[in-house]
């Protein structure tokens, strides 16, 4: 079973996709956050300029257009087909690494104050880097990584309180 995505671009027009449509698209990486697309012949220069990987919501430039991308997985859409809507007032006190990579920065220090959406820690996966932002308003409890560190999938990062 192929896995299904949704993109929704600027809030307006909704696109889905297969895991095999993604990867038979003809893509070079030209940066870290530059690229050269080949589809149905004609060419494409995106530019990530923003990620927010928790969210799964994403500003790119494509030519001299810029358009905010959110994404949606099977899970996701899963849960909006069953009518179900995942809560966001649970209190989330731990970040976790979203997937295994390398910490590249971690921009807040222990006792700081953050506010929702503040950037955390900058992780490279898959060749391409992810800022985690923080999920709430709080406060940075301990860290329990360093700038060079390699992550596991679901290692502990930030604890807050």
């Amino acid at each position: 079973m192929d896995k299904k995505y949704k993109v929704k671009v600027n809030d307006s027009y909704e696109h889905r996709f297969t895991n095999e449509e993604i990867l038979s698209l003809d893509t070079q990486k030209i940066s870290e956050s530059k690229y050269h697309v080949l589809q149905d012949g004609k060419s494409f220069n995106p530019e990530i300029l923003k990620s927010d990987f928790l969210h799964k919501s994403y500003t790119i430039k494509i030519n001299s257009n810029t358009y905010q991308v959110e994404i949606s997985d099977e899970l996701d859409l899963l849960i909006e087909d069953m009518g179900l809507a995942i809560s966001t007032n649970k209190l989330v006190n731990d970040i976790k690494a979203p997937m295994p990579g390398l910490i590249l920065d971690v921009l807040v220090e222990q006792g700081v104050e953050v506010k929702e959406g503040d950037y955390l820690v900058v992780l490279e996966a898959m060749k391409m880097e992810n800022t985690l932002t923080a999920p709430r308003d709080g406060v940075v409890k301990s860290i329990s990584v360093t700038k060079g560190e390699t992550v596991d999938k679901n290692q502990l990062l930030i604890e807050m309180e």
